[in-house]
């Protein structure tokens, strides 16, 4: 499946509450191949959210695994349809970045271990209990199906957002 284009903001789309999704089909396992294909193209990326591709779907795929804050302590590569976090607890400010916001990264106040509620590619309920890293970039996808980005959960404009030196 081909990479998919990185919708920028102000797009709407990212701003927009994304559809549940009713059937696990092949056209969602489809979309699932494009944002595995897109978040393995993208610099860095650890995760992608179907608004971000322009499609209004609750789906992400997020994979840590090969980020030096991730190896780790991670669980792969996960493909999230209508994921919904039933537990978080503790708190940790972390620097994030996102491909939709290319230029800026900012410090984001986020749960340190959460449990997720999720269908697998085959429409299985399934729950996944993740900490650290993994938990921030599933917070982060899933902020995207609920119409945020990271620029929404700064703290202070002032002094929690940072323009980006290099894109990598």
């Amino acid at each position: 499946m081909p990479s998919q284009k990185i919708l920028l903001y102000p797009h709407p789309i990212l701003k927009k509450l994304a559809h549940q999704v009713d059937v696990v089909d092949g056209e969602i396992r489809g979309l699932i191949e494009d944002l595995i294909d897109t978040m393995r193209e993208g610099p860095g990326s650890v995760g992608v959210a179907a608004p971000q591709i322009g499609v209004s779907l609750r789906v992400c795929v997020v994979d840590v695994s090969n980020s030096k804050l991730g190896r780790d302590n991670n669980h792969g590569l996960l493909a999230l349809v209508n994921p919904e976090i039933v537990e978080r607890d503790g708190e940790a400010v972390m620097r994030e970045g996102c491909m939709s916001v290319p230029d800026y990264t900012g410090d984001v106040v986020r749960a340190t271990r959460i449990v997720v509620r999720y269908l697998d590619i085959w429409g299985t309920t399934r729950e996944v209990e993740a900490t650290g890293f993994e938990a921030v970039a599933m917070q982060h996808e899933i902020d995207h199906l609920d119409g945020m980005l990271f620029l929404d959960r700064i703290a202070s404009i002032k002094t929690g957002l940072f323009r980006r030196k290099s894109y990598r």
